[in-house]
């Protein structure tokens, strides 16, 4: 038997989720990290400085993309492990960068990029994969509260560097995330593979074990029937796994809302906020950015609450609901400084802070879970992994794009105003959200892909009837 079907369902959904941890460290370390890392180098540019921090998310661009299709080719759970060893050696080398050495720690980070965005690729579909479809949301809402504890671990490490010299402290803070890495990899090694790949490449036995363990027996030969029902239907028709293949007629539907949906979160400007809070607050109070390590913890306190607020609430509500409050509040906190500040110019600048602080709290337990539980569940079987990595590889452009322009802005325009542009997107996505992302709250990820089968029929049926 090659895969061990027998470890404890806790264990497998902990450290399938596991892979969240160094997403969120690598995320949150340079928060603390870049105010000493700036004044180590005296770095001034504020193209340098967004480019060091976004490097990460250059190189996720890549790695969720790459992971998504060799996932399909070598499996979840092998590509996790890589993603490990990835993530040890992108860790080390950001550690060990020489004095002055800007293009070094950017090819670094962007080594290390690839093993996030393989994480974020990989980690919400294989739990989709594992999980039974009335707890899919909590158990993969579980990767979300393993995202903002490794960034609330990166921000309490960078306050408790903060003392040492800043030569020595950024570099252990980058450093760090080698450690988390050696336990996922090591975790893993203990891992089933996902079921749904064992039947797409006809390891029925392996793939029955594990499902049994997971189901505790209850209904395993009607869920392997419907598994291996949908794949032999999926491998009737021609799939290249290109970008065409993503938007004919037959996933166009399901594809535009999983895409759509990942390209929001990020250029809603979460990721402003976690990456630039000490500098944010050092623009708006004058104090220095190294002295306001603590908001970056406040912040990751908020995080992890919500997201466990998300764990108890995620197969209570409906996906759209939650959605689309949690855009409207976030949207309105972006937009409201904004507003305030043009009628009320000598209010207090920490109100700017106050109102990122609500936008993060409905953040934690609407947009950044749902983002990743959607798209490990809306995905059809035969392009899921293409489409997943795409979706990352989308969400990550966003990232990317955010922490590498959001100090050039700042530096021309107010952050009231940058952060209002933000709030503008947030609105725009709950709009996307009414008229083009279905309910899946409690379907099995067969039913959603008939879903969208259903409604592409529909369309061309409507195309007919007008000629």
């Amino acid at each position: 038997m090659k895969v061990n079907s027998k470890v404890s369902n806790r264990f497998i959904y902990f450290f399938g989720a596991f892979g969240g941890i160094l997403f969120g460290y690598d995320i949150g370390v340079m928060t603390g990290a870049l105010p000493f890392l700036r004044e180590d180098w005296g770095i001034e540019s504020g193209f340098i400085i967004g480019l060091i921090t976004s490097s990460v998310m250059l190189g996720a661009i890549f790695g969720g993309i790459l992971a998504g299709k060799l996932s399909d080719k070598l499996g979840r759970r092998k590509m996790i492990l890589i993603s490990a060893i990835i993530f040890v050696i992108g860790s080390i080398l950001s550690g060990i960068a020489p004095h002055d050495g800007d293009y070094f720690l950017i090819i670094s980070r962007v080594i290390l990029g690839l093993a996030v965005g393989a994480a974020s690729a990989l980690v919400p579909a294989y739990m989709s994969e594992m999980a039974p479809a009335k707890y899919r949301g909590q158990l993969s809402g579980m990767n979300q509260t393993m995202i903002v504890s490794g960034m609330l671990l990166s921000y309490i490490v960078d306050y408790y560097l903060r003392g040492l010299p800043m030569e020595i402290g950024w570099r252990l803070m980058l450093s760090i995330a080698a450690i988390p890495a050696l336990i996922l990899f090591l975790g893993v090694l203990k891992l089933p593979e996902s079921p749904r790949f064992l039947i797409k490449n006809n390891r029925f036995e392996e793939a029955k074990l594990v499902l049994s363990n997971l189901r505790n027996n209850y209904k395993v030969d009607e869920e392997f029937e419907e598994i291996k029902k949908t794949i032999q239907k999926e491998n009737n028709v021609k799939n290249n796994q290109s970008l065409a293949t993503l938007f004919n007629g037959k996933y166009k539907y399901l594809v535009v809302a999983g895409l759509g949906v990942a390209a929001f979160q990020q250029f809603q400007g979460a990721n402003a906020i976690f990456y630039y809070i000490p500098l944010i607050v050092e623009q708006a109070t004058g104090n220095s950015a190294s002295d306001a390590l603590m908001w970056p913890i406040i912040q990751g306190v908020i995080l992890v609450l919500g997201s466990l607020l998300f764990i108890w609430i995620a197969d209570k509500f409906n996906r759209r609901t939650l959605l689309m409050l949690g855009g409207t509040v976030m949207g309105l906190s972006f937009i409201l400084p904004a507003i305030i500040h043009i009628f009320l110019p000598n209010a207090n600048p920490i109100l700017i802070v106050i109102f990122l602080s609500i936008y993060v709290a409905f953040y934690s337990f609407t947009w950044a879970p749902l983002t990743w539980v959607i798209v490990g569940e809306i995905f059809p079987l035969a392009i899921r992994g293409f489409a997943s990595g795409s979706a990352s590889s989308l969400n990550w452009i966003g990232s990317f794009l955010v922490g590498l322009l959001f100090p050039i802005m700042t530096a021309y325009f107010s952050q009231q105003i940058v952060f209002a542009i933000f709030g503008v997107i947030c609105i725009l996505g709950v709009l996307f959200v009414k008229k083009f992302v279905p309910e899946s709250r409690g379907r099995t990820l067969e039913e959603i892909e008939a879903i969208g089968e259903s409604r592409d029929s529909n369309k061309v049926n409507a195309q007919v009837k007008n000629i």
